[in-house]
């Protein structure tokens, strides 16, 4: 759904730019906000009040996040996300690359309509990325991992390219969106199959912070390396990221589970234990 309204959004925002001007765009765009925040209060007073519960000592636990295979698993992540930068470079470049043919203006309108198309392939491609995740076991969700690392490496491969060509910007903005709808929809799941329980929420704590600073670090870096050398050099150190991240997920996945961990069996929609 989040991505199904990054769909809508900038088709929406280009049609009111082009109706009523940007400044009345903007002033709009306040009422889905506050139509959302009143949505929110209201789902508030409505809920129901939870029992009272003894208080349990919140412990956040790093050190064994970081051991056995979940801890390779997590390194991967970290590479990918320290290159995985924001949407809004990728309409930057777009941008960029077109404008000294299209001008400013429509060189801008077309950059949304692909960041559009982006999203679209994102939400098309993350439906059959679960069903793929779930039938092939419990290391479904690392292979899908893969396969969008793998293919936001060729993505930026293409933005690195310089070219005012249309159709040749389309093609790495939509295999970034399907690269997207990969990760998104397998991250979680891969730390969720081979966290175990006791510490499940800490690796979820842990993954929301590698995926935080790293998208911050990645868009920080990228745009340095934009402005102080090139583009080109920018969507180069990124895919290099994307390379280190899937060698760590490879190996991840072939590694073998400790001596005490029981043998699996794939199945049709889950893994279950050999007895």
């Amino acid at each position: 759904m989040d991505n199904l309204g990054a769909v809508g959004g900038p088709l929406l925002a280009l049609l009111l730019v082009a109706l009523v001007g940007t400044r009345w765009a903007i002033t709009l765009s306040v009422i889905p906000g506050l139509l959302a925040v009143l949505a929110i209060l209201y789902a508030i007073r409505k809920a129901p009040k939870l029992a009272d519960r003894p208080r349990r000592p919140l412990r956040f636990k790093v050190r064994p996040v970081l051991h056995g295979r979940l801890g390779r698993l997590m390194v991967g992540i970290t590479f990918f996300e320290i290159g995985n930068v924001a949407a809004t470079l990728l309409i930057l470049r777009a941008t960029q690359q077109l404008t000294p043919d299209l001008g400013l203006d429509r060189a801008t309108t077309l950059a949304l309509l692909l960041y559009a198309g982006y999203n679209l392939a994102a939400t098309l491609a993350s439906v059959p990325a679960g069903r793929i995740s779930d039938g092939m076991g419990k290391r479904g969700p690392q292979r899908v991992l893969f396969a969008g690392i793998v293919m936001f490496a060729l993505a930026y491969a293409g933005f690195a390219a310089n070219t005012s060509n249309t159709w040749l910007l389309l093609l790495p903005f939509l295999l970034a969106g399907v690269a997207i709808g990969f990760v998104e929809t397998a991250e979680h799941a891969a730390v969720a199959a081979e966290a175990p329980d006791e510490i499940r929420g800490s690796a979820f704590g842990l993954l929301a912070a590698v995926q935080s600073f790293g998208n911050l670090v990645a868009s920080a870096i990228a745009g340095l390396l934009w402005t102080l050398v090139s583009p080109t050099a920018a969507f180069g150190y990124l895919v290099a990221w994307m390379i280190a991240a899937a060698i760590a997920i490879a190996l991840a996945h072939r590694s073998k589970p400790p001596h005490n961990e029981p043998p699996h069996r794939k199945g049709p929609g889950r893994v279950k234990p050999i007895h």
